[in-house]
């Protein structure tokens, strides 16, 4: 008995390539890089808080006002004295500019984390330790603060104005340290966002410590460093590093000397002590996600 002719297969011709039709569809879609990921998550977090439009201009506006009520407080200190430890309005002005900047960017970026207690008690954390992509890139997109893009724009309108009004030449060397400085600025308080969140992992409740540090830091930094004295100046400033933030910087920027001695060179040291710091907070943070034990809720 003759057996049943095998089924005719259709082979591509020789000097025809495949195409994508004769590829199973699995095989014609190349893997998602993990870059696409976070990209789709960050899509997905922009449309969210987009969609609700009223709501977003709110909360654009409130976080402009916010950085407004903190400059409130500067010019409502120089109605009562005409200069604060050597330093005029205007001189006054372009450290706060920096630093508020450097903080708005920071706060763009990873702000977010400073929820570390509330992702840990919610068991949020165990979630995203079990997807195959980084902890620390998830939990900043899992809340792009676009919101936040109003106090970046206003940090830097505000220290264009202060630059202006304080006389500052626009050399070269200015000009790139108006850039390098709020950026270097911004890795460095970045760093201390991630580092003092970190200590959620061993300590949930630990929200107090960390605002100390960042948001203490930001309003340590909004002002010269000469209205501060003692050991608490040089443990902020010097130990921790937040006088090479605004303060530095802006001396050079003003092309003035330090009233307490330290040396013109302290003002680009910024980007070194941003590295510095984003190296101890990798370190802190890694070692927290080695050693985190779930909660079990």
């Amino acid at each position: 008995m003759a057996e049943a002719a095998a089924p005719a297969v259709d082979e591509p011709h020789p000097s025809r390539p495949p195409d994508e039709t004769d590829l199973p569809a699995a095989a014609a879609e190349a893997p998602a890089s993990t870059f696409a990921i976070y990209r789709a998550l960050a899509r997905a977090q922009v449309r969210a808080q987009a969609s609700y439009r009223v709501s977003f201009a709110l909360d654009l506006v409130s976080n402009v006002v916010f950085l407004g009520a903190d400059l409130l407080t500067v010019l409502v200190v120089f109605q009562q004295v005409p200069v604060l430890a050597g330093f005029s309005l205007a001189e006054a002005l372009l450290v706060f500019g920096l630093s508020s900047l450097a903080f708005s960017l920071a706060d763009l970026a990873v702000g977010n984390i400073e929820r570390m207690k509330h992702y840990v008690r919610t068991g949020l954390l165990d979630a995203v330790l079990i997807r195959p992509l980084g902890v620390l890139s998830q939990l900043v997109v899992l809340d792009i603060g676009l919101r936040r893009l109003g106090r970046v724009a206003t940090g830097v309108a505000m220290l264009a104005f202060a630059a202006n009004r304080a006389g500052v030449q626009a050399t070269p060397a200015n000009l790139l340290l108006l850039v390098i400085a709020p950026l270097a600025g911004a890795v460095f308080f970045g760093a201390v966002f991630v580092a003092t969140a970190t200590v959620a992992f061993w300590w949930v409740e630990s929200g107090e410590l960390s605002a100390a540090l960042t948001y203490g830091g930001r309003d340590f930094t909004a002002y010269p460093m000469t209205i501060y004295g003692g050991w608490f100046r040089h443990l902020l400033a010097f130990g921790l590093g937040f006088g090479l933030v605004a303060y530095y910087p802006a001396l050079i920027l003003l092309d003035r000397p330090d009233p307490i001695g330290g040396p013109w060179w302290l003002g680009w040291c910024g980007p070194v002590l941003a590295l510095a710091a984003a190296g101890v907070a990798t370190l802190v943070w890694r070692t927290g996600v080695r050693h985190y034990r779930s909660t079990g809720s």
